[in-house]
């Protein structure tokens, strides 16, 4: 608590006026990462033209926040997170707050539940994706060709998902 006092430049007495404790700190902390990380993302899509556009321009600010908020991306992603059931709880409403966005990116033909599985697929794609970056070096730690490789992944994998009647219902497949 004493770095965290210093870093934000205020004395310990004062950080406790506004953190009863450092779980109620650590917890802010989750949902403010969250929250500029959704932002991030939501700010690079909004004013594409096209469904190729907002995948390729997700993705640079999903890259980007990671390569540039490693200490954000690993607190809010990290193991010891999601050992905690408070701490994973927040989580896990930041992991679904960003499916919901993404979901409604997608413009697909398909259910609403196909659309969330869809959603919380390319998320999951991405956090593994931003692991990797993390533990490498060279371009793969490249933001822009982050991006542009995974992009092109869900762009075209979306593009190739069938709609109409051979669409998956109930749990089987409708031929």
């Amino acid at each position: 608590m004493d770095d965290v006092a210093e870093a934000a430049g205020v004395t310990k007495p004062v950080l406790y006026q506004h953190f009863p404790s450092k779980r109620a700190l650590y917890r802010e902390l989750l949902e403010d990462v969250g929250r500029r990380l959704l932002a991030e993302i939501n700010a690079a899509t909004a004013p594409a033209d096209t469904g190729r556009e907002r995948v390729q321009n997700g993705m640079a600010a999903y890259f980007g926040f990671v390569t540039d908020n490693q200490p954000a991306f690993r607190l809010l992603f990290g193991a010891s997170v999601r050992n905690d059931a408070e701490f994973a709880e927040v989580a896990e409403a930041v992991l679904e707050e960003m499916a919901d966005a993404v979901a409604l990116m997608i413009d697909v033909d398909v259910a609403s539940e196909q659309r969330a599985v869809l959603a919380h697929a390319i998320i999951g794609m991405a956090e593994a994706v931003g692991r990797r970056a993390l533990r490498e070096g060279g371009a793969e730690r490249d933001p822009e060709l982050l991006a542009h490789w995974t992009a092109e992944l869900v762009w075209y994998g979306l593009r190739g998902i069938r709609t109409g009647p051979e669409v998956s219902t109930g749990g089987r497949l409708e031929h």
